[in-house]
């Protein structure tokens, strides 16, 4: 068991690598994917987007079915899921095979809360705020190494390449799981609320239909109205549905915390600002020199534009410890967003030079890995471990369908900008894109800062969560690392 236990996080954290770097997998090759299957770009995008989809739904989903004895099998079946993905995308015969895919990998995007849950239940207390800490920054560091990775793969070899090295990766992290993962856990077990996940499903579905085609279709038109009018009412129904249902997918009734809604809020707005710079920056990079911008630089040259990413986002978790230990969580989560504002106002404004996109990248992942290293520090402290899974899922879930709306938003700006009868956007789209994430991200500056508790208020949550029945014993706040001052923020 001891030796179990020092590769438990090693072995996590490899896992959750390597969804990242799968699920990031289509973005560098949306430009390629889309002259090889003759579609367009805004079409080409979607590879990216319904991953994002999928992760979004199904992050609630494991994260219940990991909220019991069923943990260790329910991150394999993810990973099966994310293998048959693979082979499928790499062996897709046409575009809708290669977006099945896609959808298929995105299961894997629902694996981080599980990670954090057994983290929080097997590592000793010393190592745990630094393990759920660096876990959580593996969505931006995976990022950061998978675009130079499935670029050379993609460059040397075809895009199909990089489909099957996403086989060969889920396949050896099966086997990681197997070994070093307990079986189960202390939590009791909770039946799956397939109503809620259908609610869930069909209503983000809806949204994301109605952001990513609303150009097309027109944006007061009556099928791009009509979405987003059923998607709202469907997680409207799904919200009430969630508070009646005796154990809903996701309780909504913690997310009324005010330290819980400030990392939730954030992590939407915020995750709206990381999909923005890649995808931006990743195309870009690769416009031909006939449009008049871009680099046309080859795959393998833009993932190493991509890379300062991991690079910005490890250095970031270490400062992010640092800050929090000094300052508390409260301060350090709307620092990360204000970065990553500032970054895109930068990219906005100053793009004609590729060593700026290489700022642009490293600032991103600073911004990105200082707030989503807080916000599962946040979120932990203040719901009992029964439900660790299922409130980091939803945090999770936010992040993702703020990337979803990212990337769906992007692709209507970009069509928006596309001459008729042409395939390459204009300058300007650019311009629009980053300046719309920015304004996004900002908004999670604000809440950051409005949204948390008072000390009085903190106070008070964390002794109703002390209270209630627990199987594993919560850290203290000196076993987080985190000194009270002044006002407690």
């Amino acid at each position: 068991m001891a030796g179990q236990s020092r590769v438990l996080l090693p072995s996590l954290m490899f896992t959750a690598l390597t969804v990242s770097v799968i699920s990031t997998l289509g973005a560098p090759m949306v430009p390629t994917v889309a002259r090889e299957q003759h579609v367009s770009l805004s079409a080409a995008q979607w590879i990216l987007t319904a991953t994002l989809l999928a992760g979004a739904v199904a992050g609630p989903v494991l994260g219940r079915l990991g909220d019991g004895p069923r943990r260790r099998g329910a991150i394999q079946g993810a990973l099966a899921g994310v293998l048959a993905g693979s082979v499928l995308a790499a062996a897709a015969p046409g575009f809708a095979w290669l977006l099945a895919g896609r959808t298929l990998q995105g299961m894997g995007m629902g694996l981080l809360p599980l990670a954090i849950a057994v983290a929080r239940e097997h590592l000793p207390a010393e190592r745990m705020r630094s393990g759920i800490a660096s876990l959580s920054i593996t969505t931006s560091v995976g990022a950061g190494i998978g675009y130079p990775l499935t670029g050379v793969i993609a460059q040397h070899l075809d895009y199909r390449a990089g489909f099957w090295f996403a086989a060969l990766l889920s396949a050896f992290a099966l086997v990681v799981v197997k070994w070093a993962v307990p079986v189960g856990s202390s939590v009791p077990r909770r039946p799956l609320d397939v109503t809620g996940t259908a609610l869930l499903c069909s209503g983000l579905a809806l949204v994301l239909l109605a952001v990513s085609q609303g150009v097309a279709w027109g944006m007061v038109s009556g099928a791009t109205l009509g979405c987003l009018g059923a998607g709202a009412a469907v997680l409207a129904l799904w919200i009430v549905q969630a508070l009646r249902t005796p154990h809903p997918l996701v309780d909504i009734r913690l997310i009324r915390n005010r330290a819980v809604l400030a990392a939730n809020t954030t992590a939407l707005l915020t995750g709206i600002g990381m999909f923005g710079v890649l995808s931006l920056i990743n195309l870009y990079t690769q416009v031909p020199a006939a449009a008049g911008y871009g680099f046309q630089l080859s795959l393998t040259a833009t993932g190493l534009v991509l890379l300062p990413m991991s690079l910005g986002s490890l250095t970031a978790n270490r400062a992010a410890s640092a800050l929090v230990s000094r300052f508390g969580p409260y301060r350090v989560l709307p620092l990360g967003s204000l970065v990553v504002t500032v970054d895109l106002l930068l990219l906005a404004l100053w793009r004609d030079h590729v060593a700026v996109l290489v700022l642009g990248t490293f600032l991103l992942g600073a911004g990105v890995g200082a707030a989503y290293a807080v916000m599962p520090l946040l979120i932990v402290r203040h719901v009992p471990p029964s439900e660790t899974g299922s409130a980091t899922s939803f945090n999770q879930v936010l992040r993702t369908v703020g990337g979803s709306v990212g990337s769906a938003a992007i692709s209507a700006i970009m069509l928006a900008h596309t001459p008729a009868g042409g395939d390459v956007p204009r300058s300007s789209a650019y311009t629009t894109a980053l300046l719309v994430t920015a304004a996004a991200t900002f908004l999670g500056v604000v809440t950051a800062v409005v949204v948390p508790p008072r000390r009085r208020a903190t106070s008070k949550s964390q002794a109703v969560v002390t209270r209630a029945p627990a199987p594993v014993a919560r850290p203290t706040d000196s076993e987080w690392g985190i000194v009270r001052r002044g006002s407690g923020r």
